[in-house]
């Protein structure tokens, strides 16, 4: 702009210099050209009126120009004001949409219930072990030494003398059976925590499983609740067990699912093995007018097996053999003519498929689940592979390892407050749970002996968090970090987690109960470990915690 406002000051001195009457001649006498003057004068104005206008044109157009430009700057201001105005509304808009999605997952799972009395349960177990006294590790490791390290002997004699029994026993079943129509029944093994050496509270129980299988020539076909078929959600855990032939299809014929006319045949299947009768089915032990396997049917199968074989060899023996529970089956007493008595469970499962996770008949009730599930759904029992992970990880460990000595004290430390104030909903398996989530999530070096009382408060605040959150996870399902040298089944690593707890949120009664059971033992800790510790000097404390742990 200035250089235009320069150009028209110049031409308009140059035209005012040049113009003749402003500056006459000397002699002040017109020349004879006058016209032709005054010609080129008019030609030389009008040149420089355009060169004038052409000037202003370019002012214009620059001004024009730089206002463009102006406006252009000033509509991408905006235009990002706008934009990060948007990007901030919908980052706030997303922030409000996943808090309602979390606040709506933990309303469904009951972590906040509309009444005051559990929200006030909730504040206390918050600081429950803030404030508590625990014991230091002196006392602990005489504890230990004192009244849990002598079991262990006791445990042993009683397992070698059941597994012998209980060889003797089946055998003497299969030898009662008829081998063309019965269960043939195969060897027993031993689970739970008489097999993993960290039973604590008497009387001691064995607990044996029993795999069997359906006569030539049916076999077994099994779904679980992950594998894709509907399972309700109560039934989580469960699968179900279909008697087949061993040639007929999974899926089943056609033949089976719609109706034939009566001049036409199944290609696949003669008229004599379309259908089978319903007491055939009943003698495989199925459910009634179904090909599914049923867990009532089983058991009553299976007392009778043990009830003929035990007449068989009793005379052998010089003690009596009975079922000491109506609630389990496969409950059974040996009774000592001296008064003693030794209890062993003895309970028939199925294989899934070809791994260790085996359909078990009839699993322990808890207050967690008085209700009993349909016979023809199974509870499947991951105990052999529990077994063998603990064995794996202790491989790993140092040297007297404190993993099992945190879940015998707090398994007795459970034990002794339920015998005070009545049983919970917390069960050694919880426990143990506990323990094996902890086993993966620390280092081995942290597993030392001297560390005993860390672990045992770590177990303690793991097992809070649980309670306050009622979600305890199964160690196994859903867990992708499981050790490939167990050959665990995929389909089970790749499954939803299962939540051990969810009975927590349909029974308040019991949650309110374990969380007043789990306060009371925070707070009795010490009284209950001083009862069966006897005070020693410092100075022995060392040696008897290296040789205890």
């Amino acid at each position: 702009m200035p250089v235009g406002i320069f150009r028209v000051c110049l031409v308009v001195i140059t035209a005012i210099i040049n113009h003749p009457f402003l500056f006459p001649k000397e002699n002040g006498t017109v020349p004879e050209n006058t016209e032709e003057i005054i010609q080129k004068m008019k030609e030389r104005e009008e040149s420089l009126r355009l060169a004038q206008l052409r000037l202003e044109q370019e002012i214009a157009d620059q001004e024009a120009t730089q206002k463009a430009l102006e406006k252009a700057a000033e509509v991408v201001e905006e235009s990002k004001e706008k934009k990060f105005q948007w990007d901030m509304w919908t980052a706030l808009s997303m922030v409000i949409f996943l808090l309602i999605e979390l606040w709506r997952q933990d309303f469904q799972e009951g972590n906040w219930q509309d009444t005051g009395g559990e929200e006030d349960d909730m504040a206390v177990l918050g600081k429950a072990f803030k404030g508590l006294a625990f014991p230091d590790k002196t006392v602990l490791a005489s504890f230990y030494e004192k009244r849990i390290l002598g079991t262990t002997g006791d445990m042993a004699r009683m397992r070698e003398m059941v597994e012998g029994f209980a060889d003797d026993l089946l055998e003497a079943l299969r030898s009662v059976c008829n081998r063309d129509a019965d269960m043939e029944v195969e060897d027993c093994m031993g689970v739970g925590s008489m097999y993993e050496n960290w039973r604590v509270r008497k009387p001691f129980v064995c607990d044996l499983i029993v795999p069997f299988a359906p006569p030539e020539p049916y076999c077994f076909r099994s779904q679980t609740w992950c594998s894709g078929d509907s399972f309700p959600p109560d039934k989580q855990g469960y699968g179900t067990i279909k008697v087949c032939r061993a040639n007929e299809d999974v899926t089943g014929c056609i033949c089976d699912k719609t109706k034939l006319g009566e001049d036409m045949l199944c290609l696949l299947h003669s008229q004599a093995n379309t259908t089978r009768p319903s007491s055939e089915m009943e003698d495989l032990l199925c459910f009634k007018n179904t090909q599914y396997l049923d867990a009532d049917q089983v058991m009553k199968w299976f007392q009778i097996a043990v009830t003929k074989a035990w007449n068989r060899i009793s005379h052998k023996y010089e003690f009596d053999l009975s079922f000491s529970l109506l609630d389990s089956p496969g409950a059974l007493k040996i009774k000592f003519r001296s008064g003693k008595s030794i209890a062993f469970n003895l309970t028939p499962v199925v294989q899934y498929e070809n791994s260790d996770v085996y359909f078990i008949s009839h699993f322990p009730r808890t207050s967690l689940a008085p209700d009993l599930p349909s016979s023809i759904h199974w509870f499947l029992t991951f105990a052999v592979y529990e077994r063998r992970f603990i064995q794996l990880v202790s491989k790993t460990l140092p040297a007297n390892a404190c993993h099992v000595s945190c879940l015998q004290i707090l398994s007795f430390l459970h034990g002794k407050q339920c015998s005070l104030t009545g049983p919970s909903g917390l069960t050694n398996y919880h426990l143990k749970t506990v323990m094996l989530h902890l086993l993966q999530a620390r280092p081995s070096q942290d597993w030392a002996s001297e560390k005993l009382e860390a672990r045992l408060q770590d177990m303690l605040k793991f097992l809070e968090k649980c309670l306050h959150e009622k979600k305890l996870y199964h160690f196994f399902i859903g867990n992708g970090k499981v050790p490939a040298e167990l050959g665990f089944p995929i389909i089970f690593q790749r499954a939803e987690p299962l939540n051990l707890f969810r009975p927590f949120v349909l029974h308040r009664d019991v949650y309110r109960k374990t969380v007043d059971t789990f306060h009371e033992m925070l707070r009795n800790t010490s009284a209950l470990i001083n009862e069966y510790t006897v005070r020693i000097p410092l100075a022995h404390t060392n040696g008897i915690h290296k040789e205890s742990l």
